[in-house]
């Protein structure tokens, strides 16, 4: 569904074309199933049982309740779209690009098409993903939630979301990507771009719960322009194969504002490789980074940060915290600071460590047992606070987060 010949042109020239981070996955392994494989319904409700229990775990709401509106892909099919808010727009993106002309002056702007081999077969399948805007002067309370899940194994389900927030609106989103029970192996990657207009609001909470043999590649990128604020939450405690992210926020309006939270946990030979960019160009701009992460068994942990701040009166704060609980498993901390103008304020701060044997045997003799006292250390390590968040969706976001950390 490309709009024009030069961007096919640019995609089909990256069809192998490796990501500068991350393990190289063949493609080719995975099966490209068409749309429509999968049956539309009226609402998440008429999934199976067992389908019902693996979006819960990722903080989707099979009943829509407490939700402005919800989205569900099953493999590379949208299968359901309900929207109960005149505030905001939700549909698939092939209906959206047929309702809006100017749609297509988005696309691609904020992600490069050529990025990479997984962004250029986005591009050459582009069937899948959500459109979201938000109308100006309009602030919704209730989230809308999506849900990417992956029902058929060796399936490469690919996405490309575009969400607008319109001039002085507010929007709140809750993603949750998962695979059901009985899926191994299969490949997502997902491409979403984001534009927030002057004095506009998104905050974007994403819940990853794969299965042990997925592989992930998602890409991101964010424009900011006047007075404008985006907040990324993301969450992922599970054992997945490998991820590489790295999503790029460009804080080009004065006073924008962008804030990423990543909290992470790896498990079993898992390998994370993520990460976020903020540039900031806009008078004012300012953004915070801030990463929880522990390592387990075998898993490997890369947490990047890169903060580059081209304006004067620009600041940045880039935090990466650290605990590694086996000696087979490691956390690589990269943080990156790059400033070319006077007068702006860029600082890091990253700690690795392991848990202080103090703590565990303060809480061993009030009863609990060694394996007992760590696991509390862990989750309250990784249990910082959310911020951004209306009171209900901070609190249900606790909620989701208290679900994700039970494994840890």
């Amino acid at each position: 569904m490309l709009q024009s010949d030069t961007l096919k042109k640019r995609a089909e020239k990256a069809r192998k074309k490796k990501a500068v981070l991350g393990e190289d996955i063949e493609l080719e392994e995975f099966e490209r199933e068409e749309p429509g494989e999968h049956e539309e319904m009226e609402s998440m409700e008429d999934l199976p049982y067992k389908y019902k229990k693996d979006i819960l775990n990722v903080g989707v709401e099979p009943t829509g309740k407490g939700r402005a509106g919800s989205f569900l892909q099953i493999d590379q099919s949208g299968v359901c779209t309900n929207c109960g808010t005149e505030s905001v727009e939700l549909m698939n993106m092939q209906d959206a690009l047929e309702k809006h002309d100017w749609l297509k002056d988005y696309m691609w702007k904020a992600v490069a098409v050529d990025s990479d081999k997984y962004t250029a077969e986005t591009a050459l399948r582009e069937s899948g993903g959500y459109f979201i805007r938000s109308l100006p002067n309009t602030k919704e309370i209730f989230p809308i939630q999506a849900c990417m899940f992956i029902g058929s194994s060796d399936v490469a389900q690919t996405v490309h979301n575009i969400i607008i927030a319109e001039e002085n609106s507010e929007l709140h989103i809750i993603t949750g990507c998962t695979t059901g029970s009985d899926i191994q192996r299969a490949l997502h990657v997902g491409v979403s771009e984001f534009y927030l207009k002057p004095g506009a609001k998104i905050t974007f909470t994403m819940v990853h719960n794969w299965a042990e043999e997925v592989e992930v590649r998602p890409r991101t990128g964010v424009i900011l322009e006047d007075n404008s604020t985006y907040i990324s939450n993301y969450i992922l405690t599970s054992p997945v194969r490998t991820i590489q992210t790295y999503p790029t926020c460009y804080c080009q309006g004065e006073n924008s504002r962008a804030v990423f939270q990543s909290i992470l946990g790896g498990q079993k030979d898992s390998v994370l490789d993520t990460g976020s960019r903020t540039i900031l160009t806009g008078k004012n701009s300012s953004t915070e980074m801030i990463t929880r992460a522990v390592s387990k068994d075998q898993s490997q942990l890369y947490t990047r940060g890169d903060l580059i701040g081209r304006s004067p009166e620009v600041k940045g704060h880039l935090e990466c915290m650290g605990l590694v609980l086996s000696d087979e498993s490691s956390i690589y901390s990269v943080p990156e600071l790059e400033g070319s103008a006077t007068n702006l304020e860029l600082s890091h701060e990253a700690a690795v460590g392991k848990i202080a044997e103090d703590e565990v045997q303060y809480l061993m003799s009030r009863g609990l047992t060694e394996d007992e006292a760590a696991s509390m250390i862990v989750r309250g390590f990784l249990s910082m606070d959310i911020t951004g968040l209306p009171p209900e969706l901070a609190a249900e976001t606790k909620k989701m987060l208290d679900l994700s950390l039970k494994g840890m």
